[in-house]
């Protein structure tokens, strides 16, 4: 499992393991946090196309899916 500070996770870095429609490198460009500073969702944009999408920030941790940095 990957350890995720999510505090940190404004313009980090992240590659799918199964890219989908030519998505492989990903950027996280916002982070969504409640009223009291925790961080609930990320949005990451694709690299390739520039789509976004939003998910919560815990999704990034399973490491069938997600590996951090560019690969």
């Amino acid at each position: 499992m990957n350890r995720i500070n999510p505090r940190k996770l404004l313009l980090s870095k992240w590659t799918a393991a199964t890219p989908e429609h030519r998505e492989k490198h990903f950027l996280v460009t916002d982070v969504f946090c409640d009223e009291e500073g925790t961080v609930l969702d990320i949005e990451l944009q694709a690299v390739l196309t520039q789509r976004t999408q939003r998910m919560p920030w815990q999704r990034l941790q399973d490491m069938q899916t997600w590996t951090m940095g560019w690969k």
